[in-house]
């Protein structure tokens, strides 16, 4: 009666050890990736270079942190027994002086039950011809993996001997061992997904700021105004405010304000008419002062109870504003001139804009235009 081995499966628990490797491989393959995206969109490039530079790092200290098993195992005494060749052929059309074979064997230790191996070996070109079916072979395999058999190329005299005086038989095909498939046990999986998570997460709290807004923490600071008319503030307003990288926005029940970034002006083409437009929005259509400095923009809305005269922000000439200012700068003798106010009201019955000028010395002009942005008055001196 001929013994069979089996090959148990893997145990479906897992090792602490494998659980935390499982955990911090998660962690890193969602870091890596979710870092190297956020960093090309908010174009940070030392953001870029740390998702890519950080598997590497990982891969290699996961590589240290193995060698302690890889010395156990490079520490074993391999088993060397004899084993007949049931079968064999060519699993490669390599153009080389060594060949790819397959070779089904019949595995006979010493001291354990005979076994099937189903192995790929090399052989060199020359000696293929030497090996054929039923053969009597000296092989190799570490003792807790019997399905990395290896054949003894230059067996020693003793195993030549023996070799030639063996006669095996075949071991039947249930005998046959295979490398444990790794099945994932449930402690490890769900590390796994759990890790992926909270590398992804780390990454979108630290960046989320730059990555989903930027300076959404700026908008709710108070914002130079210019010198507009003040009104006055109801006890309870309800207030909103937005703001993106190029500028801030800030309405309330009673006023409007938006200040521009860097490098940019009210005078650029549109771009007073759309901020304008950015504080009607709400449904406030009438404003009682609107006032305009070269990158802000106040505009103060009526409040509850009488309503003085108002007007439509968006009824303003806008294609005449720049030409007015330009004209307020050069044509009215202002010495070096400085800053520029442009203010917007129906105070005196009719819209007037008027554009003040400041230079050195506190020298002041200004000129008055009607609602077409027709000039219909100069003056020099204080407002």
């Amino acid at each position: 009666m001929t013994e069979t081995t089996t090959t148990s499966a893997p145990p479906t628990d897992s090792r602490p050890l494998d659980v935390v490797r499982g955990f911090l491989t998660s962690c890193v393959a969602g870091v890596s990736p979710t870092a190297f995206v956020v960093g090309c969109i908010i174009r940070d490039g030392q953001l870029i270079i740390g998702s890519l530079v950080l598997p590497v790092v990982y891969g290699l200290l996961n590589h240290l942190s193995r060698a302690p098993e890889r010395a156990r195992r490079a520490a074993l005494v391999p088993v060397t027994a004899l084993a007949m060749v049931e079968s064999l052929k060519a699993s490669g059309s390599e153009l080389s002086s060594n060949v790819p074979i397959d070779f089904d064997l019949t595995v006979a230790p010493d001291d354990a039950p005979v076994f099937r191996a189903r192995v790929i070996d090399r052989v060199n070109l020359v000696d293929v011809p030497d090996y054929q079916p039923r053969d009597i072979r000296v092989v190799e395999y570490p003792p807790d993996r019997p399905w990395e058999v290896r054949l003894v190329k230059q067996p020693t005299p003793e195993w030549q001997r023996r070799a030639a005086d063996a006669v095996i038989d075949s071991a039947p095909e249930s005998t046959l061992v295979k490398e444990p498939r790794e099945s994932v046990s449930d402690g490890v999986a769900v590390a796994g997904l759990f890790g992926f998570l909270v590398g992804v997460a780390v990454v979108l709290l630290v960046f989320g700021a730059d990555l989903f807004g930027g300076s959404d923490a700026d908008a709710g600071k108070p914002s130079a105004s210019s010198s507009a008319p003040s009104s006055p503030s109801p006890s309870s307003s309800s207030s909103s405010s937005s703001s993106s990288s190029m500028n801030t926005t800030v309405v309330s029940s009673v006023s409007g304000t938006v200040v521009l970034g860097s490098g940019q002006s009210f005078l650029d083409e549109g771009e007073l008419r759309q901020a304008v437009e950015s504080l009607t929005r709400s449904g406030k259509g009438q404003a009682l002062v609107l006032a305009v400095e070269d990158s802000t923009l106040s505009v103060v809305f009526p409040p509850s109870g009488p309503q003085p005269p108002l007007f439509d922000p968006n009824s303003l000439p806008y294609e005449r504003i720049p030409a007015l200012v330009r004209e307020a700068r050069t044509a009215l003798g202002v010495r070096s001139p400085q800053s520029w106010q442009l203010t917007a009201d129906r105070l005196t019955g009719s819209l007037n804009l008027r554009v003040s000028v400041t230079g050195a010395g506190d020298d002041t002009a200004s000129l008055v235009a009607n609602g077409k942005g027709e000039v219909v008055g100069r003056t020099r001196g204080a407002n």
